[in-house]
């Protein structure tokens, strides 16, 4: 068992270069500055650049530590979790099929057809937040549509890592206050974490190395969030948000043509 640590040991320090590692540190930093700046998802920034640096398949596994970790600290915050975990269970129960189909033709698919599933989901995103209707579901449009949303939400996540689609213009068009919109959302966010998890350590793409620059990762997601928490009562953050999406429909786009 001492020479399987240490072998893993040995892996980690060849699995990625001091390149793509300054990479992941800042991509760590600047998802959890807008994260903290803005409320846009960590996962959702994070990714692209993550792409750029060591590619989709090598990059999800490094995001799953902290988008936990940050989701958990957000939900001890926002209160409401039985309420909101009994209210959206059978959303949640569809979500855990869907990502692990998503899993699947992430494992299956040429990651060029990943890459381009990103790109999309970003592009969505986007234009969704540029232009969020007024929606509104009457309750048995929720009960309909919770359980289509949970096991969407899961293929998009097990398939490019992304969790916001299309969960989170379902949550939106339920008018819930503020505290259990993010309760509700990050209940969805974790759950798909850990299943991923688990999937992506079946299928081999989670191991010590992935783990260990995760929980590294960890110091630059706290000064980052700090940074962005403060930039936010700095600054307008209607005008930062739209800087941010307009950074994300760009690197979605970029995305689209890199596969091409």
């Amino acid at each position: 068992m001492l020479n399987d640590f240490s072998s893993s040991l040995f892996e980690w320090e060849i699995a990625y270069s001091a390149t793509e590692l300054m990479a992941v540190a800042g991509a760590f930093f600047f998802a959890a500055f807008v994260k903290g700046a803005t409320g846009l998802g960590f996962s959702t920034t994070c990714l692209p650049f993550l792409v750029y640096a060591v590619g989709l398949k090598r990059g999800i596994p490094l995001i799953l530590l902290p988008s936990v970790t940050s989701n958990i600290l957000v939900m001890v915050d926002a209160g409401h979790f039985r309420e909101m975990a009994y209210r959206f269970r059978f959303m949640l129960l569809a979500t855990i099929p869907g990502v692990v189909l998503g899993l699947w033709f992430l494992d299956v698919a040429p990651a060029q057809e990943a890459v381009v599933a990103l790109g999309l989901v970003l592009i969505s995103y986007a234009l969704f937040a540029f232009f969020t209707p007024h929606l509104h579901l009457s309750a048995e449009m929720e009960r309909v549509l919770g359980p289509v949303s949970g096991f969407c939400t899961g293929v998009v996540n097990g398939i490019t890592g992304s969790q916001i689609m299309p969960v989170m213009p379902y949550l939106l068009s339920l008018n819930l206050n503020s505290d259990r919109f993010v309760q509700a959302i990050n209940c969805s966010f974790t759950l798909s974490s850990f299943v991923m998890a688990a999937g992506l350590y079946y299928l081999g793409l989670l191991n010590l190395s992935a783990f260990g620059i995760s929980a590294l990762g960890l110091a630059f997601v706290y000064s980052g969030t700090k940074l962005g928490s403060k930039v936010r009562q700095l600054m307008s953050p209607v005008v930062f948000r739209r800087v941010v999406l307009l950074l994300l429909f760009g690197l979605g786009l970029s995305l689209l043509l890199k596969a091409v």
